[in-house]
C-alpha cells in the first residue's frame, strides 16, 4: 500500500482514498508571467512521477492544476510591457504547455484558468459573508481568520502566535482590516488593472480563493491529493483549508497535503525574485529533457536538490547506462541464442519489480527506487556479458524496463538503429577473421576504422556485438 506524507498530520499514512480506489489530486500551477524556471520544472516533474504512480498501482486518478492567469505579479509586468494582462497571461500560458510536453509531463487530466470561474469565486465570497467570515473596507473583501479556530494548522501554528509575528510575508497591509492577518478574498479596482463586476463594486479575486473556487468546483467539498511547494504552505495552502472549510463545513478540505522541496543554486532556493534561475527551455536546450527529469528522480520530491553542472552531467551517464543495458537486450533479441534462463529471469524479474513498488510505496521515495533499478541493470549486464539470455528472456526483462519508463517519464529503452553498410558488414566478418588467427594488430585497424564511422564494437563471451557510438 502507498504511504504518503502529509504536511496536515507530520506523519505518513495510507492512502486511502475518500472513493474507492478513486483518487482526486489538485497541484499549484504557475503564475503566467514569465518563462517557466528549472525549480518549477522540479515541482512539475515530481508530481508528474507520483501521478504515473498512483495509476501504475492500480487507482482511478484525476488530476487537475490551477493556471493563475490574473495576480500581481501578471499586472505589473503587463504594464511594464505595454501588454494587456490578458495578452501576457495567454502568451505563457501556451508556453508553459510547451515546457510540459517538452518535459514528458502529461499526467495531468485538465488545467483550469483562474479567470475562467470569476462567478464561482463571487458565489463563495458571498457565502462566507453571509456566515459572517467576510468583511469589506476601502481596498476590498477580507477574511476575519480570528473567526477560523484552527487557523495555522496546516503550518503547525495558532492565530496567537501568527498575530504576533512580524515577519510574515504575503499578507495585504491596510490598517482598516480587523487584524493584520486577514487575508484578500476580492480586490478593488485600481488604475490599469482588469476588473470584473461583483456585490463590491469592479475588481478581481484574491489569489489564494481563485484555486478553492476551481478545486470545489471540479471535486466537490472535500478532496484527496493537494500538491505543491513547501513555499506554498503558509499563506496560500493555510487560506485554502480556512476558506473551504469555514464555507463549507466539511472537515477536512482535503485528506493529504503533499509538499515539494526546492530545487537549489549554491545552496539558496531557485526563484525569480532572486535572479538565480535557469528556465525550463535553457535546461532542456542543454542537458536534454530525458536527463533534466532523471536529474530531479536522484532525490524524492519532498528533498531539496542542487542544481549542479557536475550532478546533472552524473545523471546522463547513468542513463545511458540503462540505455547500453536496453540496447544489448535489443540485440540478444536479434541474436535469438539457443541457450537462456527462463527461471532465473522470471524471478529477477518479480523480485526486482517488488522492490521497485516497496520503494515507491514509501511516500515516493525514487532514491531507493533507482537504486533497486540500478541493480537490476548489474545483474541483467552479467546475464548479456555470460551470453546466457535468449530472446524470450531479454524480452521480459526489456519489459521490466518499459514499466519503468512509465513511471518516470523517462526514455530508458530507445529503439536500436539497425543496418550496417555491405562494407561495415564485411570490416566486422574480416575483424573476426583476424581475431581467431590472433592477428590483433589488423583487429584493431578494422576496429578503429568502424569507430571513425561511428560504429563500436564490443567483445563479449558470446561474440562480438555492434553499437553506433552516442
Amino acid at each position: 500500500m502507498i504511504r504518503v506524507y502529509n504536511t496536515l498530520t507530520r506523519k505518513k499514512e495510507p492512502l486511502e482514498p475518500m472513493e474507492g480506489k478513486k483518487v482526486k489530486m489538485f497541484v499549484c500551477g504557475p503564475t503566467v508571467y514569465d518563462y517557466t524556471h528549472i525549480g518549477h520544472g522540479k515541482s512539475y516533474i515530481g508530481f508528474d512521477v507520483i501521478a504515473r504512480y498512483i495509476r501504475y498501482r492500480g487507482y482511478d486518478l484525476f488530476y487537475l492544476q490551477n493556471i493563475t492567469d490574473i495576480e500581481d505579479r501578471l499586472i505589473k509586468r503587463a504594464n511594464e510591457k505595454g501588454d494587456t494582462v490578458e495578452e501576457l497571461a495567454e502568451e505563457f500560458t501556451e508556453k508553459y504547455y510547451d515546457d510540459m510536453r517538452d518535459l514528458n509531463i502529461d499526467s495531468v487530466d485538465k488545467y483550469e484558468k483562474a479567470t475562467d470561474y470569476i462567478p464561482q469565486i463571487i458565489e463563495q465570497i458571498q457565502g462566507l459573508a453571509e456566515k459572517g467570515y467576510a468583511y469589506e473596507i476601502d481596498d476590498g473583501v477580507y477574511f476575519d481568520v480570528s473567526r477560523f479556530e484552527e487557523y495555522g494548522k496546516l503550518a503547525g501554528t495558532t492565530f496567537d502566535k501568527l498575530i504576533k509575528d512580524q515577519t510574515l510575508t504575503r499578507v495585504e497591509p491596510n490598517p482598516q482590516k480587523l487584524n493584520r492577518i486577514d487575508f484578500s478574498l476580492w480586490k478593488k479596482k485600481k488604475p490599469n488593472e482588469p476588473a470584473w463586476d461583483s456585490p463590491w463594486g469592479e475588481g478581481r479575486p484574491g489569489w489564494h480563493i481563485e484555486d478553492t473556487a476551481i478545486s470545489i468546483t471540479n471535486f466537490g467539498p472535500q478532496y484527496d491529493i493537494h500538491g505543491g511547494g513547501e513555499d506554498l504552505i503558509f499563506p496560500h495552502h493555510e487560506a485554502e483549508i480556512t476558506q473551504a472549510e469555514a464555507l463549507t463545513g466539511k472537515v477536512p478540505f482535503v485528506k493529504y497535503w503533499l509538499h515539494n522541496a526546492f530545487l537549489r543554486v549554491e545552496g539558496q532556493k531557485m526563484s525569480k525574485s532572486l535572479g538565480n534561475y535557469i528556465t525550463v527551455r535553457e535546461g532542456i536546450e542543454t542537458h536534454g529533457a530525458d536527463v533534466i527529469r532523471f536529474f530531479f528522480t536522484f532525490n524524492p520530491y519532498y528533498r531539496p536538490i542542487d542544481y549542479a553542472e557536475e550532478k546533472i552531467e552524473e545523471a546522463r551517464v547513468k542513463l545511458e547506462r540503462i540505455r547500453s543495458t536496453t540496447e544489448n537486450l535489443q540485440i540478444a533479441i536479434a541474436k535469438d541464442e539457443e541457450k537462456g534462463k527462463a527461471e532465473e529471469i522470471a524471478q529477477l524479474v518479480d523480485d526486482t519489480r517488488k522492490k521497485l513498488i516497496e520503494a515507491m510505496d514509501d511516500n515516493f521515495n525514487t532514491a531507493d527506487a533507482l537504486a533497486v533499478i540500478f541493480d537490476f541493470v548489474r545483474q541483467v549486464n552479467e546475464g548479456v556479458r555470460t551470453g546466457e539470455i535468449n530472446k524470450a528472456d531479454a524480452e521480459k526483462l526489456l519489459a521490466l524496463f518499459h514499466e519503468f519508463e512509465n513511471i518516470f517519464g523517462v526514455d530508458f529503452v530507445l529503439k536500436r538503429e539497425e543496418g550496417l553498410t555491405s562494407e561495415q558488414e564485411q570490416m566486422i566478418k574480416e575483424r573476426e577473421g583476424a581475431r581467431a588467427a590472433k592477428n590483433w594488430a589488423l583487429a584493431d585497424e578494422l576496429r578503429d576504422k568502424l569507430k571513425a564511422q561511428g560504429i563500436i564494437l564490443e567483445d563479449g563471451a558470446s561474440g562480438t556485438v555492434w553499437k553506433r557510438e552516442k
